[in-house]
């Protein structure tokens, strides 16, 4: 039954109430280095519902190439529901949602590591964050330290969609005020330690004119290094990204405080690296995963350099690994290193860099060798990706 009630009359009251400056509360959010408590559960404010709409802007804005999450009746054929949202989507929300827990006071993003996509999300589902702190690394009162987090996507029905290990570089809090505490510390973490994927699989027969016909398993070999044609310019709508998939952290677009930071990090505010990477990812799409079945996951992967309004990124893709893939899919996981850089197109970086764009940037100091400013991403992605119809 609805609650009927009147209104109250609504007269100004600010000439008449005094002012208490003492009174004055400046709530702030994130997490400094002594707030991470090894074993603590934060669960994420808000949750999202993805409507049609905007998993098809997502899909379309990040260039995706695959048609499964384009094209309903590709999906259908495919044994999905409707068109799945594209992997990066669902990254975005499940990292952006707990930031204002996890990282909205960190200093740098340091990686991405054994990201697992465990089941599909659909438009109409509602996904939810939570995050687990599972270390603590202190350098000193006067050195940020490293907290390691765990970090799970949930659905509606409480099953667990995307699951990951990240690791942020957060100062201490010092004598600054205590930031806002996360609800519910104590709330139940269903992390899985030997997960299971769980998709639908293919009908017989299913449209094969919708994509490439050189980008099925069997075109991929070990040593293939795939140089995406195409960049793409990043304009101001990365703000609007940002908070549209829930990201806080005012140093994507909070200019005062992005010119307040030190370092590379001081400037125009960077754009958000998970979206650095869904263009990335969408670039490469009709080379490389536009016959992908399903992004298993991805690990080391880490923001070498950070990305401004109007660079331009592109993409490179090399093969490590082609391995069976599970029974009862016609499909096989295609394991690749992928390389992002900016300014510069990929075709110029590989004939500039050479084998030194596929080194680990962490790695040079040890080896002696320059970092490469060009570079601003690196990871390792597997992609289930299906073999070439017999006709």
């Amino acid at each position: 039954m609805p609650v009927t009630f009147k209104p109250n009359t609504q007269e100004e009251l600010a000439p008449e109430t005094a002012v208490k400056l003492e009174r004055a509360r400046f709530p702030h959010y994130g997490r400094y280095l002594e707030e991470f408590v090894p074993g603590q559960v934060f669960q994420h404010p808000r949750g999202i519902t993805v409507d049609r709409g905007m998993a098809k802007a997502f899909a379309t804005t990040f260039m995706q190439g695959n048609p499964l999450y384009l094209n309903e009746e590709f999906a259908k054929a495919h044994g999905f529901s409707t068109t799945p949202l594209c992997p990066q989507m669902v990254f975005n929300l499940v990292l952006s949602l707990g930031v204002q827990n996890d990282s909205e006071k960190a200093i740098a993003n340091l990686g991405y590591y054994n990201a697992q996509f465990l089941r599909p999300v659909y438009p109409g589902d509602t996904i939810r964050s939570l995050t687990k702190v599972v270390d603590r690394a202190e350098r000193g009162a006067e050195k940020p330290g490293i907290a390691t987090i765990l970090t799970l996507g949930l659905n509606q029905r409480d099953e667990v969609v995307l699951q990951y290990k990240r690791k942020i570089m957060v100062a201490y809090r010092g004598e600054r005020p205590v930031t806002i505490p996360a609800q519910n510390t104590n709330a139940a973490f269903p992390w899985q330690q030997d997960p299971s994927i769980e998709l639908p699989a293919p009908t017989t027969s299913y449209p094969t004119t919708l994509t490439g016909a050189t980008t099925y398993f069997e075109d991929f070999a070990v040593g293939d290094i795939i140089v995406h044609a195409n960049g793409r310019t990043i304009t101001d709508e990365h703000v609007n990204w940002t908070y549209g998939v829930g990201n806080t952290h005012p140093l994507h677009y909070d200019r005062i405080y992005s010119t307040s930071q030190k370092g590379a990090m001081s400037g125009e505010p960077i754009v958000y690296g998970g979206l650095v990477f869904a263009w990335l990812d969408g670039i490469a799409s009709r080379d490389l995963s536009e016959n992908c079945l399903w992004e298993m996951g991805f690990t080391e992967g880490y923001h070498t350099q950070p990305a401004f309004r109007n660079d331009t990124v592109a993409a490179l893709s090399r093969v490590l690994d082609t391995t069976g893939g599970p029974a009862g899919l016609p499909a096989s996981v295609v394991t690749v290193q992928f390389i992002g850089v900016k300014n510069i197109t990929a075709n110029d970086a590989l004939q500039r860099y050479g084998e030194e764009l596929f080194i680990k940037e962490g790695s040079k100091r040890k080896l002696g060798k320059e970092k490469i400013s060009d570079k601003i991403f690196e990871i390792e992605r597997q992609l289930l990706i299906k073999h070439r119809p017999v006709n």
